[in-house]
C-alpha cells in the first residue's frame, strides 16, 4: 500500500492506536480524517490539523451521519481504518458482568459491522481501496480476565475474513491489524511488558508499505498469539495467562 497521497478516515481515532495510525498516516503525506466520540479529543486533534467528525459506532444513525460528512468533505476518500474498541474486565462467576459482555460486543463487533457497511458501497463504487479492521493477539490467545474482549475480536477477525472474500475482485482489500499488547491508556502500568506505541506504529507501518500489503499485519511481538496452536504452546501459554484473573476484584484477597 502506498502509504503517501491517500485520504484516509480513521474511525476510534481519538486515542491510542487509532490515533497513532492518524498520526503516522499524515507524517506520510496523506490526507487524514479521525472520527470518534470524545468532543475534547476531537478538538484537541482539530487544533493538530485534522478534520474530525463525531461518531458513536454503538449508534447506527450516529455512524450513517458521520460518512455522510466524511464523503461530503472527502469524495475521493479511498483507505477506511476502524479502530473503535473497548477492553472491559468481566468476572464470569458474577451475573453482573453482562453488561461488560453487551457493550463490548456492541461496540467491538457490532461497530466494527456498521461502520464497514456504511463505507464499503462507496469504496466498492471506487473500485479500489482497503479497509483495515483491528483486532488483536487476543483473539487467537484469550486473556481470561477479559472474556467477551476476547470474543469480540476473533469475532471480527472471522469477519474480517469473510468480508475480504466476498469483496473478492472489486478491488477493495480488507486488511487485518493484529495488534499485541501496545502501552496505550495505562497499560504500560498493569503490563510492563507492553509494546511501546511508538515502536508499534513503526513496524505496522512498514509492514502496510509493503506490496502487496499484507492480509493480516503482524507485528513480531504478536506472532507467538497468533501461531499458538499451531506452534503447540496454546494451552500452556492459557494457563500462564490465567494467572492475571487475580487481578479481577472478586478474586483478590
Amino acid at each position: 500500500m502506498n502509504l503517501s497521497h491517500r485520504t484516509v478516515v480513521v474511525v476510534g481515532g481519538t486515542s491510542g492506536i487509532g490515533r497513532e495510525l492518524a498520526r503516522r498516516f499524515a507524517a506520510a503525506g496523506s490526507t487524514v480524517a479521525v472520527a470518534g466520540r470524545s468532543a475534547e479529543r476531537l478538538g484537541d486533534l482539530s487544533a493538530e490539523g485534522f478534520a474530525t467528525f463525531a461518531v458513536d459506532v454503538t449508534d447506527g444513525a450516529s455512524v450513517a451521519r458521520a460518512r455522510d460528512a466524511v464523503l461530503a468533505r472527502y469524495p475521493e476518500l479511498d483507505t477506511v481504518v476502524i479502530a473503535a474498541g473497548v477492553m472491559l474486565l468481566e468476572d464470569l462467576r458474577d451475573p453482573a458482568h453482562f453488561e461488560a459482555a453487551r457493550t463490548t460486543v456492541d461496540t467491538n463487533l457490532l461497530g466494527t459491522i456498521r461502520v464497514a457497511d456504511a463505507f464499503t458501497p462507496h469504496l466498492v463504487g471506487r473500485g479500489a481501496g482497503p479497509l483495515v479492521t483491528v483486532t488483536s493477539g487476543i483473539a487467537f490467545l484469550p486473556f481470561p480476565p477479559m472474556p467477551t474482549y476476547a470474543a469480540s475480536k476473533a469475532a471480527v477477525h472471522a469477519y474480517s475474513e469473510a468480508l475480504r472474500a466476498q469483496l473478492d475482485g472489486t478491488g477493495v482489500g480488507v486488511v487485518e491489524l493484529v495488534p499485541p499488547a501496545v502501552a496505550t491508556a495505562g497499560q504500560e502500568k498493569v503490563n510492563p511488558d507492553a509494546l511501546p506505541l511508538d515502536a508499534f506504529a513503526t513496524e505496522v507501518m512498514g509492514l502496510l508499505g509493503q506490496e502487496p500489503t499484507p492480509h493480516e499485519i503482524l507485528v513480531e511481538r504478536v506472532l507467538a498469539h497468533r501461531w499458538a496452536e499451531r506452534d503447540g504452546t496454546y494451552d500452556d501459554l492459557v494457563a500462564r495467562r490465567s494467572r492475571a484473573l487475580a487481578m479481577l476484584p472478586g478474586r483478590q484477597g
